[in-house]
């Protein structure tokens, strides 16, 4: 059973919906300068193909507010509509207003409170910045970050802490800060005249017991959707591992609305793996179905053979290249599941609950290799052609039941949503 949803506000960003009655979306950000036009609208356009339904990028300086409008009209062209969100520091109010085809060509605008501007002059950065996207229609996502926490507020409230009865630890007061600032620079955008339905919040930090504590508390006291992600991931199984350690707890009690996943890329490495990791957590837990996924068994003794890890490792590559032509020809695929097992202890039983399935023959074993589909032995392969008759079935299985009149053809979703 999925977990019910955390009520929310929904927020409309071009085509997409945000909130509790929408999927959880995929959210992801470039890398490249922006000034680059070329280089930034391609790996958007890289982002997107890889499941990306919004991608950041930073709007830090003239040179890159001057070209988010030819990022918008070269994505056009290439035919990729993802909304660009422009992420915004210490400068811009100053950057929207100088660049007008920036602030109209962005879907949305990342807003961190904290580097906005101190006192009476960061109120009126912050105030142009909120009616410049309620000018143009534009969503907003409040964005606070622990390394970038407005001091003032701060000091304001670890001072009131010390003059408290029964005063609390630093470390609680200053994720207590971080929620207050959410919320109170959500308040100011609404009495400025952005409407509710047009902010999103977030809070990250970096330590994933802390994420867990701040986003449980900030979901119980808003109706506002919420971005999850901690600040700083790490690199390769680090930041993976603790990606889905924190976010996997927050959406199992319904909490969350978008994702980003913040890798540091291996040297050398696509920028894309932030999603595909974002899409398989989401996928694994039950919540969205992204690209049909394969179960295949560790390996022991009895799989002294590669033949199973090498083709576990090419049917995986082979479904999620095809999902781009996939996705529209045969809606629905991306639920099905495909088991590649090594030897005759679960590999029968698993390929029997997959949608198609075979079972390796591990060492010692005949070397046949029974194939199951919808449960029901179909045919035994053997020889050294085993891996491309089986990717030949799986094709003829997708055609068959995900195509024009096929039994598994997509069917409505239904999202349940927690009452009020």
């Amino acid at each position: 059973m999925k977990p019910l949803r955390r009520r929310t506000h929904q927020v409309r960003i071009d085509h997409l919906t945000v909130g509790s009655e929408a999927p959880v979306v995929v959210q992801s950000m470039t890398n490249t300068d922006t000034a680059d036009a070329q280089a930034t609208a391609l790996q958007v356009r890289e982002l997107s193909e890889a499941g990306s339904e919004m991608v950041r990028i930073t709007v830090n300086s003239p040179d890159a507010a001057s070209k988010v409008a030819e990022i918008r009209s070269r994505l056009d062209d290439m035919g990729c509509p993802t909304p660009l969100v422009g992420d915004f520091h210490f400068n811009g109010e100053r950057l929207l207003a100088e660049f007008p085809d920036c602030a109209r060509a962005l879907s949305k605008y990342r807003i961190n409170p904290g580097n906005v501007g101190k006192g009476a002059k960061g109120d009126e950065k912050f105030a142009f910045m909120i009616r410049t996207a309620a000018e143009h229609d534009k969503a907003v996502r409040i964005g606070v970050n622990w390394g970038s926490l407005d001091q003032s507020l701060a000091k304001r409230m670890m001072d009131a802490n010390l003059a408290s009865a029964n005063p609390r630890q630093p470390e609680e007061v200053m994720k207590e800060a971080l929620i207050v600032s959410a919320l109170e620079s959500a308040q100011k955008a609404v009495d400025l005249g952005l409407p509710e339905d047009k902010i999103i919040l977030s809070c990250k930090v970096s330590n994933v017991q802390d994420l867990i504590q701040v986003y449980r508390d900030l979901g119980s006291r808003c109706a506002y959707p919420l971005h999850l992600g901690l600040t700083e991931a790490g690199m390769g199984s680090k930041g993976i591992v603790a990606s889905t350690a924190a976010l996997a707890v927050l959406m199992q009690e319904g909490i969350g609305d978008t994702i980003r996943i913040s890798l540091t890329p291996e040297p050398g490495t696509s920028r894309t793996q932030e999603v595909v990791v974002a899409q398989e957590i989401l996928q694994t837990m039950g919540l969205r179905s992204f690209t049909p996924m394969v179960t295949a068994c560790p390996g022991c003794g009895r799989t002294s053979s590669t033949v199973f890890q090498e083709l576990a490792r090419d049917i995986q590559q082979y479904l999620r290249m095809q999902m781009p032509v996939w996705k529209d020809k045969y809606p629905g695929v991306e639920s099905m599941n495909v088991a590649v097992m090594g030897c005759v202890v679960n590999g029968p039983g698993e390929s029997k609950l997959a949608d198609i399935g075979i079972s390796l023959p591990g060492t010692g074993e005949t070397p046949i290799a029974p194939v199951y589909v919808d449960g029901e032995r179909k045919v035994t392969l053997k020889g050294d052609n085993m891996a491309a008759e089986f990717l030949a079935i799986v094709q003829e299985y997708v055609e068959t039941n995900y195509g024009e009149g096929g039994k598994k053809r997509n069917a409505p979703r239904v999202i349940p949503i927690q009452a009020a």
